[in-house]
């Protein structure tokens, strides 16, 4: 599929931040068809059981592809987690090249529902959550900061399909 646009990273999320050793720094991608999109892989660093990634970092990848859903449409709002509901369907292994994806399923003028997955490069989906987002602005986050500080790192790199 088509990829509209690289999404900003950050410089310390444990998912996108760019600055820490311990994340994951996977790259975001707005898609043709309205979803995002994210080619990654987790490191050993966060498994619970040998070979097996960590149910909160898996969590977590979902969480940061749910929100991101949005930034398709309107990369500079922000927004803070109400709910997950995660479900592990596989063991998700690390050092492995894995896909995530997201879409929006409601978008009112305060909130947010999406859908995410996480699958194998076969498209066998290992993980899978429905999440609810309040829609702030990221002064109402974290004061004095605006979103490009915080989103700090734009790095293209040729990709122009997934």
């Amino acid at each position: 599929m088509k990829i509209v646009e690289k999404q900003r990273n950050s410089r310390m999320c444990i998912i996108c931040g760019m600055d820490n050793p311990y994340g994951i720094q996977a790259p975001f991608y707005s898609m043709e068809d309205g979803s995002v999109a994210s080619i990654f892989s987790f490191k050993k660093e966060h498994q619970s059981y040998p070979g097996r990634v960590h149910g909160g970092m898996i969590t977590a990848m979902l969480d940061e592809l749910g929100l991101r859903a949005l930034w398709v449409a309107s990369p500079e709002i922000m927004g803070v987690t109400m709910s997950i509901e995660s479900r592990y369907r596989k063991p998700v292994p690390y050092e492995v090249q894995l896909k995530g994806t997201a879409r929006i399923l409601t978008n009112s003028s305060r909130f947010l529902k999406s859908e995410a997955f996480l699958t194998d490069m076969d498209g066998n989906v290992l993980a899978d959550a429905v999440l609810k987002y309040l829609k702030l602005d990221i002064s109402q986050i974290q004061a004095g900061v605006t979103y490009h500080e915080e989103m700090c790192y734009y790095l293209p790199d040729g990709l122009t399909e997934l």
